[in-house]
């Protein structure tokens, strides 16, 4: 068996499994300025209020993974993009702090600041999660052993800062379509109106997004010589975005949301065909990219981990299962709620 493979394969699966989850929780947050009232504003922080803090056990899994299954690719991430890896953490534990926060003190200058750096935070990390993504596909500067040799200015860019605005009309998207269930009567209307506000902003950059790499990224599709059966990851893809605004013009918003959760998987799961075999593609040395075999842990380190991932991915599927399930329905404002 190729461990290497299996796990670049299982961080694609932890990818998405973030982004589809915690992608709504970032996307509530962008959303939460258009709330008109306190109790609204209320119902938007408890809607992702059990959840959030779960979501991001998939950051946190994806990050432990790559540590111990591609060091060297992790030593270069997260050394070549410390600038941006520190505001991403900011940007979380402000996010943190401003939904915990907001009421501890009934004071309105007190919520609304923590409303508003509830939204700050929420747009920066999804922004430089994109951006962070767009850097990875353009290719950052690597030398002979695979260390960052750039600058930060080399990690952005107008592509690598259009993917990052795509990801963020994507989350807003999913964020809308999920407040959307869990919500009601005249709130709910007007994020019917944001559903498709979301989709527009999402549409115009994926498309901008997608020209943009085929034209300046050939390599993105040169997998697809070899594997074939990649189209039709971009027939699911396709069929997922436009299958959207569909189940919003008929009032179907768990179809919307699940054509939502598929269109995410897709993009990481093309992602990770973009990039393959590498981890970090080196630009413009090629030859001295990291990829997913001179980056990996030995063999016998992959197969004990390979053993530990058999038996604690259950328990995180079953735990955010029961989550989900204990929490589901329209969102009800309680004492103890935020």
């Amino acid at each position: 068996m190729d461990l290497a493979l299996f796990w670049f394969m299982l961080l694609g699966v932890l990818l998405a499994g973030y982004a589809i989850l915690d992608g709504f929780d970032l996307g509530v947050g962008i959303l939460h300025p258009i709330a008109r009232s306190d109790a609204d504003r209320r119902i938007l922080l408890n809607s992702i209020g059990p959840i959030w803090d779960g979501n991001e056990v998939w950051l946190v899994t994806f990050g432990g993974a790559m540590f111990a299954a591609f060091p060297e690719a992790y030593a270069t991430i997260f050394s070549g993009f410390y600038t941006a890896f520190m505001a991403v953490l900011f940007a979380l534990i402000f996010r943190a702090i401003s939904i915990e926060f907001r009421g501890k003190m009934e004071s309105h200058f007190w919520k609304r600041a923590w409303d508003w750096g509830f939204f700050a935070s929420s747009l920066l990390a999804a922004l430089l999660f994109g951006v962070a993504v767009g850097a990875v596909m353009q290719g950052v500067p690597l030398n002979s052993r695979g260390i960052f040799i750039g600058r930060f200015v080399d990690q952005l860019g107008p592509y690598p800062l259009l993917v990052g605005v795509m990801t963020v009309a994507m989350f807003v998207m999913h964020g809308a379509i999920y407040l959307y269930l869990k919500t009601e009567g005249e709130l709910q209307q007007r994020l019917h109106e944001w559903m498709w506000r979301g989709f527009g902003f999402f549409l115009i950059t994926y498309l901008l997004v997608t020209i943009v790499t085929l034209v300046t990224i050939p390599r993105a599709t040169q997998n697809f010589k070899d594997m074939p059966w990649a189209w039709g990851i971009v027939l699911l893809n396709v069929l997922a975005v436009a299958n959207i605004p569909r189940a919003i013009y008929q009032r179907r918003a768990g179809y919307a949301f699940l054509s939502s959760c598929a269109t995410i998987a897709a993009l990481v799961c093309l992602l990770g065909l973009a990039l393959y075999p590498n981890m970090i593609t080196s630009q413009p040395e090629a030859a001295n990219s990291l990829t997913i075999y001179n980056a990996a842990s030995s063999p016998k380190t992959l197969g004990i981990m390979a053993i530990i991932a058999a038996i604690g991915m259950p328990f995180v599927l079953t735990y955010t299962a029961i989550v989900y399930w204990v929490f589901r329905g329209k969102v009800v404002i309680e004492k103890h709620s935020y």
